[in-house]
């Protein structure tokens, strides 16, 4: 029975025209575009300068500005209220001002203030590109400083040319993972309800248990076969592979397409209409992935949105697969994560047995 069961599943998305397209084109074009898309490194920062000295050493200043890789030299004001309209017009990003006598203050051993305004409307916009330049005057200003940093070294642990796609990718998957086998499901039994074909199943005999397994099975399958393209597609187009165990990736994307296609038929249980199932599924969608640790780390919240973190699958998925995809961690050391989703998985998949009513027509 559940065989003939999986198989109706089956079918119903072969003859859908939209589905299976979107199974295959959407992991292919979230991996191909969204890794170049998706980055937080701040580059281009547009300068003012505003240069009051007008010796040597402030032209020198300048010119290390213009060198960087991470700012685009917008020219130099004559006031820096004539730059301030600048940043008022969204055209610079940050205006540095170079006091009178600064050759001479340098000369003299003294300890000249440059002033730094950045635009912070974009708060990491502006904070990062204040401090870029802030060290660029600093090295500058104080040489000493320069020649201390020259003799430190810094080691970058897994990921040595701090390569944004080795970070990103991982969180990718648990992206792809939650729309496909998130959205999916929950449409399932709710359009088969505003179709009318769900009075056919519930006037038959099958159990609560095999009509929903029958549901979740080919989610599950669908998961796998968009993590094998997606891990595919990061080692043929970025070269990045994952550093630990491979099983490991699938036993995490089963156990997180497992709460995902169970709480989507959850949502589709208690809806009535597409719509509303898929409001309400758009808004865990939301709160999950921005508590999760996918885009900013968890420590950094305030203490009550760090507890959610306790019974947000995606916070377990996302710290598991960066641990064995990026670091090279093996079971122990994601044990933790694993027995969580498999709890929080397995109480989901309960709860939308439980939830089916076939008298609720």
């Amino acid at each position: 029975m559940l065989k003939y069961l999986i198989q109706k599943e089956f079918l119903q998305i072969r003859r859908n025209a939209f589905l299976p397209r979107l199974i295959v084109i959407f992991p292919i074009m979230m991996m191909c575009v969204m890794p170049w898309v998706m980055n937080q490194e701040v580059k281009n920062i547009r300068v003012d300068v505003v240069d009051n000295d007008r010796s040597t050493l402030s032209r020198q200043l300048v010119q290390s500005i213009e060198a960087s890789n991470y700012f685009i030299f917008n020219g130099q004001k004559p006031t820096y209220n004539a730059a301030l309209k600048d940043i008022e017009k969204m055209d610079a990003d940050v205006v540095m001002v170079i006091p009178q006598d600064f050759s001479r203050d340098l000369t003299l051993k003294r300890h000249p203030q440059v002033l730094v305004a950045a635009n912070a409307v974009n708060g990491t916009k502006g904070s990062m590109g204040a401090s870029y330049l802030s060290q660029i005057v600093t090295m500058k200003v104080n040489p000493s400083v320069a020649a201390m940093q020259s003799k430190m070294s810094t080691l970058f642990l897994y990921n040595k040319h701090l390569n944004y796609k080795v970070f990103m990718i991982p969180a990718l998957f648990a992206m792809v993972m939650m729309l496909m086998c998130g959205f999916l499901p929950t449409l399932n039994i709710v359009g088969e309800k505003e179709a009318g074909t769900i009075e056919q199943i519930n006037v038959t005999p099958v159990p609560k248990w095999a009509f929903i397994l029958a549901k979740l099975i080919p989610y599950w399958l669908i998961a796998m076969f968009v993590i094998v393209v997606c891990l595919l597609l990061s080692w043929l187009l970025y070269g990045i592979t994952c550093q630990g165990p491979l099983w490991l990736v699938f036993a995490l994307a089963m156990l997180l397409a497992l709460f995902w296609s169970s709480f989507g038929l959850i949502i589709s249980n208690y809806s009535d209409t597409m719509q509303q199932a898929i409001f309400v599924m758009w808004f865990f969608v939301v709160c999950m992935l921005l508590l999760s640790g996918l885009f900013t780390p968890t420590r950094s919240m305030p203490h009550l949105a760090y507890l959610t973190t306790y019974v947000n699958p995606m916070h377990y998925f996302v710290d598991g697969i960066r641990t064995v995809f990026v670091r090279g961690g093996g079971f122990h050391s994601v044990a933790h994560q694993l027995l969580a989703l498999l709890a929080i998985a397995s109480l989901m998949e309960i709860w939308a047995v439980g939830s089916y009513r076939k008298n609720n027509l």
